[in-house]
């Protein structure tokens, strides 16, 4: 009986399951402060991130060993997080009283996804200022546009989903915010491998410079992975 083994489909969801269920759990109580939300979030991708690399360990002990590598960085991108959401609230609140005020909104999102939504994935795995990481973030939502608006669409789609009735609904309290996480981390590797193969890390340069830039394209260091497997070996 494979399907029942510890090599199984079953046992493999039920494990995969269970670690959502733990990281999700860690992430919302770290992020309760407010305050560490970013240095939270950027230690829940490092794992979801390892989780599609294969090359994952325990999940509790791997989010705080990313929460205080990452708590200066994670620190600091919070606030602007935070601001960022406040805006498109403000936006979106005042859009029912005045039309102008939607086209704001529609503007603030805009640039609130291709700012960020790459950049807690690049701060889990590469080792860069924050600034030049917002900017990288923007310039891989801008270069994988179409699929950067399908990541966005499908995050919308499964938050939905989680609100259909009562049982999705506390199965996304249980893993919701983690499987968003898990699925933008699955778009951000296959972005990160792609420009990885061109020669650029995206540590401490830009990224996606097309060939004949002035900008070299490629960098000498390495990836937080990279530099974890050298310490480790």
């Amino acid at each position: 009986m494979k399907f029942f083994s510890t090599e199984g489909a079953l046992y493999k969801f039920i494990t995969r399951f269970w670690d959502m269920v733990k990281l999700n759990f860690i992430w919302l109580v770290c992020s309760l402060p407010v305050i560490t939300i970013g240095v939270s979030t950027i230690s829940a991708y490092t794992v979801t991130l390892r989780m599609l690399d294969e090359n994952e360990g325990y999940v509790v002990r791997d989010f705080f060993r990313a929460f205080r590598k990452n708590f200066k960085q994670g620190m600091a991108i919070g606030p602007i997080t935070v601001l960022f959401a406040a805006v498109l609230y403000i936006d979106f609140t005042l859009a029912k009283q005045h039309m102008g005020f939607a086209v704001l909104g529609v503007f603030s999102a805009f640039m609130f996804v291709i700012a960020l939504i790459y950049a807690y994935p690049l701060l889990a795995r590469y080792e860069n200022k924050l600034f030049q990481t917002i900017k990288n973030s923007m310039r891989i939502a801008l270069r994988y546009f179409g699929r950067t608006l399908f990541l966005a669409v499908l995050l919308a789609v499964e938050v939905m989903v989680f609100r259909i009735t009562y049982i999705t609904f506390i199965i996304g309290l249980l893993i919701g915010p983690a499987c968003m996480m898990l699925t933008v981390s699955g778009f951000a590797m296959l972005f990160f491998r792609e420009i990885e193969k061109e020669g650029g890390v995206m540590q401490r340069n830009d990224v996606g410079e097309e060939p004949g830039d002035d900008t070299e394209s490629k960098v000498s260091g390495k990836s937080r992975s990279a530099q974890s497997a050298s310490r480790e070996s």
